[in-house]
């Protein structure tokens, strides 16, 4: 196995973190330990460039045979659509050895995303342990702005309740629906993600909608995919921090936010797969483009990967379940239609980051 790989560090933090929901010594929630909690006095110095190496890589330097080798005592493998989407019964995720996790990373990265049911032995697991889990896939990002446990801030937060406090932003918008691939802002976003749900409405609801990034650009025309190899997007976290510093969702930045300019396509440095990276949360314009132009270009983008269909998988959040997706290759949203029944949605995120997005176009100049 890998050695693990370090997180981001904190330079002034105290141990009084403010929780969201207040402690109740007397509540019977079994993950009572790992509600939100916001610290104002939590900040983080700039992250600093890493060299990631993708365990994926090890698993496709095997023989096509046992490059899936972890699957084999599965008891079920169901395509949740031909083009994105798998899901997987009779593993238990945290018996996987080092070969099996690098395996389970090209799978992942080949599929899109991937549900593990029947994870029970994963949601137990200790912070150690969750810490273990997602610096095996690279270094461990620290949300600037959500909630985490109390000394777990590797552990990203989603959480919402009954509370107006929780809800507040859908308020103004006529639908829920958010698409985007997580902290896109970074120098080095995402790779290999994990999710899980540690409650969920008695009532249904709360799924996550995915997207194949590869897919949709396979969609558009050789000569407008040609076009988009060329161009360069900026991508902001500065929105996104001052909404916290309005006092929502605990008012809390951790870091100063940044804006970095990735390729609009960029290619998977182990499949090859070339894909979209370009999302609706955090994409704010295309590089040396007028406003009216880049508007046009982003918008169409945007609609576009809304609307096909034929390139999403639905994923339900069945009691126990894990799941995992490459945030270089796809995008998802989350779909709140359970709020009425004032049942909490309470989910972590392990987020490990990955290279610094690879243009599809060789030639291409970062900055």
């Amino acid at each position: 196995m890998a050695p693990p790989v370090a997180t981001e560090t904190s330079t002034n933090t105290n141990n009084g973190s403010i929780p969201l929901i207040a402690p109740n010594p007397k509540s019977d929630y079994p993950y009572e330990h790992l509600l939100p909690t916001f610290d104002k006095n939590e900040f983080y110095p700039p992250l600093k460039p890493f060299e990631h190496i993708d365990p994926a890589a090890r698993a496709a330097a095997l023989p096509e045979s046992e490059q899936r080798a972890f699957l084999k005592n599965a008891t079920r493998i169901r395509n949740l659509t031909p083009k994105i989407g798998t899901e997987v019964v009779g593993i238990d995720l945290t018996s996987l050895d080092g070969p099996a996790r690098d395996q389970l990373a090209l799978e992942v990265a080949r599929r899109g995303v991937i549900a593990f049911r029947d994870q029970p032995n994963f949601l137990a697991q200790t912070a150690e342990q969750f810490r273990e889990w997602g610096s095996y896939y690279g270094r461990l990002h620290i949300h600037p702005t959500s909630g985490h446990p109390a000394l777990i801030p590797e552990l990203h937060l989603v959480y919402r309740d009954g509370n107006e406090t929780f809800n507040h932003e859908q308020l103004n918008r006529i639908s829920t629906t958010l698409w985007h691939s997580d902290v896109s802002y970074e120098l080095q976003p995402p790779g290999l993600t994990t999710f899980f749900l540690l409650a969920q409405p008695s009532s249904g609801g709360g799924d996550t909608l995915f997207v194949s990034q590869v897919q949709a650009l396979k969609k558009l025309s050789p000569q407008f995919v040609s076009f988009l190899r060329n161009l360069k997007a900026v991508h902001s976290g500065v929105q996104q921090a001052q909404y916290s510093r309005e006092g929502r969702r605990g008012g809390v930045v951790r870091r100063d936010p940044v804006e970095h300019i990735h390729p609009v396509i960029r290619k998977h440095p182990v499949t090859g797969e070339e894909a979209l990276y370009v999302n609706q949360q955090f994409t704010t314009h295309i590089v040396g483009l007028k406003k009216e132009e880049s508007d046009t270009i982003l918008n169409f983008l945007h609609n576009h990967i809304a609307r096909v269909a034929d390139a999403q998988a639905r994923v339900n959040w069945e009691p126990n379940t894990v799941v995992l997706w490459d945030n270089r290759v796809t995008a998802h949203t989350a779909i709140i239609d359970f709020t009425e029944s004032g049942e909490r949605r309470h989910g972590a995120r392990i987020t490990p980051q990955a290279e610094r997005p690879i243009p599809a176009l060789e030639s291409l100049e970062l900055p």
